[in-house]
């Protein structure tokens, strides 16, 4: 079951990159992300996606290594601290687009936020 919700939070984070790379290249779905303020973000926000992208890169990292599907992160309290701030980040991460001011925003990213919250509590727990 482990595998099972590391993959699912693992493919929720490369749909994220995709999302990502389509606001720094100037898709107008920025409604969707970062306050909803803008239809195409302006360029500080599209360095913020790009920041976004490193950020699931790490994530990725830990979730993949936490689950046995790879071995990116040697240290296991490294890995234990990780996978323990990354999931309290994300179910912060629930709430926080929750109360979001773009209702396009609240509508996609609050599921999000919650499918990676309980995938890192369950890998966090599992193994």
């Amino acid at each position: 079951m482990t595998e099972f919700f590391a993959i699912l939070g693992l493919l929720t984070l490369l749909g994220l990159t995709i999302f990502q790379i389509a606001l720094i290249f100037g898709a107008p779905i920025g409604h969707y992300a970062w306050g909803g303020q803008y239809k195409q973000l302006p360029a500080r926000l599209r360095v913020a996606s790009a920041s976004s992208i490193v950020l699931y890169m790490l994530f990725g990292a830990f979730l993949a290594t936490r689950a046995g599907l790879a071995a990116m992160v040697s240290d296991t309290t490294t890995l234990t601290m990780g996978m323990r701030v990354f999931t309290a980040y994300f179910f912060l991460g629930i709430f926080m687009n929750a109360i979001s001011r773009s209702k396009a925003e609240r509508n996609l990213m609050t599921p999000v936020a919650a499918i990676l919250a309980i995938s890192f509590l369950l890998v966090t727990i599992g193994r």
